[in-house]
This record gives C-alpha cells, sequence and structure tokens, in this order.
C-alpha cells in the first residue's frame, strides 16, 4: 500500500485538491456558476449556518456528480445495532466483558456493529451510545453514513483502511478516527478486527481546555491528521448501496456510481484520526492521585459548564512518582457513567480478568476500584519512580449521562464475566482504633 498522505492540525480551514486535477477548487468563491473541470460544488454542515465562527463547522467538496442522485431509501436489517435502551431491566451492577468474539461468520464493518449500551436518542439530538465492531471482510461497494452524530473508532485488533470522501485514512491499533456527522465511508479490513465505537448526537467532539496547565500538552492540536483529497470515478453496473444510519435505524439506497468522487475540497469539516503515542501525559509530581480527566484526549461538552456528554480518556504509559501515596486508582463512586475497554497490555488496577478486547462499565454511583490483589501490593510498595502502564493502553469512554445496557450486552453476547463482583470479595479490613499508621 502506497503511504497515504495528511494535513496536521484540528479543526483547522484546510484545502486539498487531487494532484490528478489541479486547480480544481474555485478560486474566490464557493459555487461558481459552472466549477473547474466541470464539477458539482456540494457543502457538507456539520453545524447550524448561523452558530458562533469558533464552532462553526462546513465544508465544501467539488464532485463529479452530486451526492443527491440515488435511489429512494428502503429499511435494512437491523441486527444488532439499536438505541431501545429499554430492551432488559436496569442493572447497576459492575459489569465486566471477556473479549468480544470475532467469529468466522462473514460480516463487513456495517453488518459486524453490536450496541452494548447507551442513553438518549438521536431523534432530539442528545445522548450516546457504545458499539462494538467484529468484521472479517471489506465494505465492498458499500459505504455508510451516520445522520445522527459523529463516531469515534478505537481499533483494538486489526487495522483499518477507512475510504471517506475526504481522502483514505489507514487506522490502527493504538490510533483513533472520527468521522464527522453526514461523511460517508467504507472500511476495508486487512483480516479479523474488532475494535470500539462512542457515538454522539447532537455535538461534536473537540479538545478540552487546558486551563492552568497553559498553552501545551493533553492531545496537542498538531498531531491530528486529516485525509487529503483522493477520488475515483467509477461507475458500479450492479449498483452502489448507501446506508444511512437514520434516527437510530438503517436504511440503504442504490447508486451507479462510486461516492468517493470528490476531486477536490476545502473547509473545517472533515474526518480525521490521532496516534495515542502522541499524547503528552500531565502526573502527580508530589503526592496523591490526580483525578483522570488530566487524561482527557477529546470531550463532547454539554451545555452545562464542565460537565461532557463524554469524554475519551487514555491511560498510557507514564512514570509514577507520588510520595506517601496509594498511587493506583482509587476506590471510587462516580455521578459519571464509566465505560473502560483495553487495546493492549494489562491495566493496573485490575491485570486479571480486563483483558483486550473486552470491557466493563461502571454505572453512576456503583462503586469500584482496585481489585484486591492491586490494594496489597500497593499499600506494601517501596515508593521509588517507576513506570506504569508500560506497554499498555487503556481507555475509558466517561458519560454524565446514566447508560443503559442492550439485551446484547447482557445477554446475546454471552461475554458478560458473571464472576467480575468476586474481584473485590477478598477485600479484609485493616482498621486498627489502637494504632495510627504513620506514613
Amino acid at each position: 500500500m502506497a503511504e497515504l498522505k495528511y494535513l496536521s492540525g484540528f479543526g483547522n480551514e484546510f484545502s486539498s485538491e487531487d494532484l490528478r486535477c489541479p486547480g480544481a477548487l474555485p478560486e474566490g468563491q464557493n459555487n461558481p456558476q459552472v466549477c473547474p473541470y466541470g464539477l458539482y460544488a456540494e457543502q457538507l454542515s456539520g453545524s447550524a449556518f448561523t452558530c458562533p465562527r469558533s464552532s462553526n463547522k462546513r465544508s465544501w467538496l467539488y464532485r463529479i456528480l452530486p451526492s443527491v442522485r440515488h435511489k429512494p431509501f428502503q429499511a435494512y436489517e437491523q441486527k444488532h445495532l439499536t438505541h431501545n435502551w429499554d430492551e432488559v431491566e436496569p442493572d447497576p451492577n459492575q459489569m465486566r466483558w471477556k473479549p468480544f468474539v470475532v467469529g468466522e461468520k462473514t460480516q463487513d464493518f456495517v453488518d459486524g456493529l453490536y450496541t452494548l449500551c447507551g442513553a438518549g436518542e438521536p431523534k432530539s439530538r442528545n445522548g450516546i451510545a457504545i458499539h462494538i465492531y467484529t468484521c472479517n471482510v471489506s465494505m465492498i461497494d458499500r459505504c455508510l453514513y451516520n445522520s445522527d452524530g459523529d463516531f469515534l473508532i478505537v481499533p483494538q485488533q486489526g487495522k483499518l483502511l477507512i475510504l471517506t470522501e475526504f481522502g483514505k485514512i489507514l487506522v490502527e491499533p493504538n490510533e483513533i478516527c472520527v468521522i464527522q456527522q453526514g461523511m460517508r465511508f467504507s472500511v476495508e479490513v486487512f483480516g479479523h478486527s474488532r475494535g470500539y465505537i462512542l457515538e454522539v448526537f447532537g455535538v461534536h467532539f473537540e479538545l478540552p481546555d487546558l486551563g492552568p496547565i497553559g498553552a501545551n500538552g493533553l492531545a496537542n492540536p498538531r498531531d491530528f491528521l486529516t485525509p487529503v483529497a483522493w477520488y475515483e470515478d467509477r461507475r458500479v453496473a450492479g449498483g452502489y448501496t448507501v446506508i444511512n444510519k437514520y434516527q437510530g435505524k438503517l436504511f440503504s439506497a442504490k447508486q451507479d456510481f462510486s461516492p468517493y468522487n470528490v476531486v477536490a475540497w476545502h473547509g473545517n469539516y472533515a474526518p480525521y484520526k490521532y496516534n495515542l503515542d502522541n499524547f503528552m501525559v500531565v502526573n502527580c509530581v508530589a503526592f496523591d492521585h490526580a483525578d483522570p480527566s488530566i487524561f482527557t484526549v477529546l470531550t463532547a461538552k454539554s451545555l452545562r459548564p464542565g460537565v461532557a456528554i463524554a469524554d475519551f480518556v487514555i491511560f498510557p504509559p507514564r512514570w509514577g512518582v507520588a510520595d506517601h501515596t496509594f498511587r493506583p486508582p482509587y476506590y471510587h463512586r462516580n455521578c459519571m457513567s464509566e465505560f473502560m475497554g483495553l487495546i493492549k497490555g494489562h491495566y493496573e488496577a485490575k491485570e486479571e480478568g480486563f483483558q483486550p478486547g473486552g470491557g466493563s462499565l461502571h454505572s453512576a454511583m456503583t462503586p469500584h476500584g482496585p481489585d484486591t490483589d492491586c490494594f496489597e501490593k500497593a499499600s506494601a510498595a517501596k515508593l521509588v519512580p517507576e513506570r506504569v502502564a508500560e506497554g499498555t493502553m487503556a481507555f475509558m469512554f466517561e458519560s454524565s449521562l446514566s447508560m443503559a445496557v442492550t439485551r446484547w450486552g447482557l445477554e446475546t453476547c454471552s461475554r458478560l464475566d458473571k464472576e467480575y463482583y468476586r474481584c473485590w470479595e477478598s477485600l479484609r479490613s485493616h482498621f486498627t482504633p489502637s494504632q495510627r499508621s504513620k506514613h
């Protein structure tokens, strides 16, 4: 595969032309009477026209044929993709899933989407969903676009070549990709593939504010990569299938040409990827355990200041140097919901049971924290500078919404670890009322 090229930056005003058609971007205007090369001008809006300039999202695409040329949409088989949060009764227990199975049944990315949990709903444009994808074949003459919201894709097994209207993106495990609302894309795979998806309705992901951290740190804007323009002028005799996720349902329509016919584009609304190794970690250098919000890569803000509909947080390799401190994550009851996944390695608070390709959900106000083995070891450990999470990448989808688990997540997938609670069963009392422990 030829090395792909990208544009650097987050939310920039980009412009790109396929090198085969120099000068394809109109000069001095967006919508000339006749576009260069006889192209059609089409605007893709990611925000209302009247949003403040700082949050206004749109791009102009110059394409061989416009997106509007397709047959009527028909219902498409839903399978395990859902936004029905009332399938089963609520369950506040701590949940952990064994690695999700990539089966031998032939299925591509669309047919391999499985909704695990979520809250809210797309009609009111407020909410989230967490999906698992497992697939073993590429999408051939098929594309997907999401009318409901943005997909943040986290590959865990197998790299993905994602074709978009804006160009090609190669995403490998330990990288993420964001495909924003309305953008058409296809996923090519190179064998058995598995990963996680965070979907948000009504808002877009943005970089978290840095506050007193200052101008630099966490995920730096220059490390986000957006594809350069690439097109194919290909007619499809048997029909090209366009799949639309709309109001939580799937629909398909036929057209006789490839949707990847954008010769040039410009704007600030585009797909992008990010390598998690580029995250600049901020951590405690004196005492106590900083809150995991310092590891936020991207946030999807709610209308309440400081409260996110969803945060994407990672736990990357770093130094642990805190003195007089229990260094692993503390025991916690949180007003937020926390879904965790593991891309590779062993998570520090639970080295056994929490495996790559699996996950855990600690719902709002459900207690959680280190297992017995972790607590005992960390309480007696000699506190010297040490590398933490070396060779590991765990992540968290954290949300202010109280998420419901689907029937597939609780029953059908058969991956729920019903013995998870036992990892805390052997925690014992160390209370000594007659003696106060010293540091």
